[in-house]
């Protein structure tokens, strides 16, 4: 059945760009999953004004001259979180050495530009980038707050911090000789340095930090399995990040770094694959969030088996043995009572707004389309510390508002297909098309 998704007379009010609503609005939600409850509620009235909800109502009712928004036929959802991505990233075709040292920070600006629009189209009003370039990360997160361009809202990391020929040392795999100053901007040694490089990031305007404690997948010549920053340098940029009232996301494979990032008091483990029982109640004493990241697993595989040649050298090996280990860890994780948030690793692998993809994987891995659904919306705002704004519907929140077709409850691949799209009260996507400015 085709969802009148949004009545006429209320695009001429909510088109992108408009300053502020012209009036209040009201959505008429047929099935709500309100970010508060894992139950749907049936035939409510959600009241905006402005960019934010200031009611949700049993039935359908419509204030004394407010416009509304007709989605009686379909699911109305807070906007969804991805925990986990890198939005100024992209795949280039060709030999990625090639790409390491032909790309410029300016083409990356140019096609960021590109990614946030299609994330955010796809339903995706928020995400926590963890790992971009520092000077454009933040330059689109400005751009996008302050309406110049269309995209989520951005939590950023800037640069991740990690050691000397670990996994983002952007020099690994090349010629000694060849280097670019900002290459070393994020290379810590020392407890010192490590706090050195906190602080700085706090400066340029990061909101949280990123730490890699374990060699990764899409590196040169690091092993996932090893713990690559000592204890002290993790501990430095925690107790820096904290004071600073930033959190702090850590990349970990093997369970040595998975261990000690958490006891240590990381706010997250980022992939986590090689965690054990022991990792899970290390975790859920010190309140440590997983974020999965299986999308980026499945692509990953999926590309070392049918073109190694389009990544790194030793990336395909390394897939190849990591990524089979990621699903049973979600669903041990899962069962374990590990708090979960939803974050996909978006950086070229897959497209950006592809995003929703990680849904299918979730459950597929063991979790139900409802817990699959809260990591990206409660649990996910919890994660990123921001509650009080984003991943719910309720008073007070941001009017961050998507609507699907189906019932994702049922078949959580509807998230895929989002129809609907407003943030912050305005309407970006309306009957499955994008609204122009």
């Amino acid at each position: 059945m085709r969802i009148d998704w949004l009545a006429s007379v209320a695009v001429a009010a909510l088109v992108v760009g408009s300053p502020a609503l012209a009036k209040d609005v009201v959505i008429h939600a047929g099935r709500l999953i309100d970010g508060v409850s894992k139950a749907p509620r049936t035939e409510v009235s959600i009241l905006i004004k402005d960019d934010r909800i200031t009611g949700v109502q049993p039935g359908y009712v419509t204030p004394p001259g407010a416009e509304v928004i007709d989605l009686k036929s379909g699911t109305v959802l807070p906007g969804l979180i991805d925990t986990h991505d890198h939005i100024t990233a992209g795949f280039h075709k060709g030999d990625p050495i090639r790409n390491a040292v032909t790309i410029t920070p300016y083409d990356v600006t140019i096609e960021s530009v590109g990614y946030a629009r299609a994330t955010l189209l796809a339903g995706f009003t928020s995400v926590r980038d963890v790992g971009g370039e520092t000077g454009v990360v933040v330059a689109l997160k400005k751009a996008v707050s302050s309406g110049a361009i269309p995209g989520p809202r951005i939590w950023s990391s800037g640069g991740a911090i990690g050691p000397t020929g670990g996994h983002g040392d952007a020099a690994n795999g090349l010629d000694p000789d060849l280097d670019h100053p900002h290459w070393k901007d994020n290379l810590v040694d020392s407890p010192e340095s490590a706090r050195r490089a906190v602080r700085t990031l706090h400066r340029q305007g990061a909101d949280l930090i990123k730490i890699m404690p374990s060699g990764g997948v899409m590196s040169i010549g690091d092993d996932p399995n090893h713990q690559l920053m000592a204890d002290d340098e993790i501990k430095a940029v925690i107790d820096t990040a904290h004071a600073l009232g930033m959190k702090v996301a850590a990349h970990a494979h093997g369970k040595l770094a998975i261990d000690k990032a958490a006891a240590l008091g990381v706010d997250s483990i980022e992939h986590g694959s090689f965690a054990d029982a022991e990792s899970y109640r290390i975790m859920k004493a010190h309140g440590t969030w997983f974020v999965p990241t299986m999308l980026v697993g499945a692509k990953v595989y999926e590309r070392a088996r049918s073109h190694p040649e389009q990544l790194n050298p030793s990336t395909a090996e390394k897939a190849l043995m990591v990524v089979p280990v990621m699903v049973r860890n979600l669903h041990d994780a899962y069962a374990a009572g590990v708090k979960i948030a939803f974050g996909t690793d978006t950086f070229g692998m897959s497209a950006h707004g592809e995003n929703a993809q990680e849904f299918a994987l979730m459950v597929k891995a063991g979790m139900s389309p409802a817990d699959a659904i809260t990591a990206a919306t409660a649990g996910a705002a919890e994660l990123i510390g921001d509650a009080r704004n984003i991943g719910s519907i309720q008073a007070g929140r941001y009017a961050d508002i998507i609507a699907v077709a189906g019932d994702p409850l049922a078949d959580v691949t509807t998230l895929e297909k989002v129809g609907f799209v407003m943030k912050g009260g305005t309407v970006y996507k309306a009957d499955g098309k994008a609204v122009a400015p």
